[in-house]
């Protein structure tokens, strides 16, 4: 394992197993954040119907019509 660690850092342009180390624990912290993004999500029901209508509605109350 010593070995492919050393690799990454080499390949993966790191100063040092610890970068390296970090930069792991900080995309499995995203990847977590996205995970809990996506199941409030899909707990959080059905959402609206984003047709034409409402389109028009969301460029209307942007540019401040409703």
């Amino acid at each position: 394992m010593r070995e492919f660690v050393e690799g990454q850092v080499e390949v993966g342009g790191f100063g040092s197993t610890s970068e390296y180390v970090r930069a792991l624990i900080r995309r499995d912290q995203d990847r977590q954040r996205l995970r809990d993004l996506l199941l409030a999500g899909a707990e959080s029901g059905e959402g609206t119907v984003a047709d034409a209508a409402f389109f028009a509605d969301l460029r209307a109350r942007a540019r401040g019509g409703a």
